[in-house]
């Protein structure tokens, strides 16, 4: 299994990004897809996960009204768009896989991608 996350970069405070997580080696449709982040010193933190259909979503406290997640099962791909970026988004950002919308971990991690968000 592969989940291969890209679109991180370095950007301004008030920018946005958006981020990708490619999946391969999984039946990608039946998984609850996630995206995590961890800034330095801190904890893996839940940003946001999503449903098989892509109709249920949540997301962080801390994120909500600025990022979406959304996923594309035809091309086995999730996204996070990040809008009004704040320089505490500053993390690496992790793609994964659940079994469910309740899972407490993920099943599968992909690598991170570094997002830095400047003040």
């Amino acid at each position: 299994v592969q989940l291969q996350a890209s679109g991180g970069g370095l950007v301004q405070a008030g920018g946005s990004l958006r981020l990708s997580c490619a999946a391969s080696g999984l039946t990608f449709s039946i998984y609850v897809m996630a995206w995590y982040r961890q800034a330095p010193g801190k904890e893996r933190e839940s940003v946001a996960r999503i449903g098989l259909s892509g109709s249920t979503t949540y997301s962080g406290d801390s994120v909500k009204g600025r990022f979406t997640i959304s996923r594309d099962n035809a091309k086995n791909t999730v996204y996070l768009q990040m809008n009004s970026l704040k320089p505490e988004d500053t993390a690496v950002y992790y793609c994964a896989a659940l079994v469910s919308l309740t899972s407490s971990a993920p099943k599968y991690w992909g690598q991170g991608t570094l997002v830095t968000v400047s003040s």
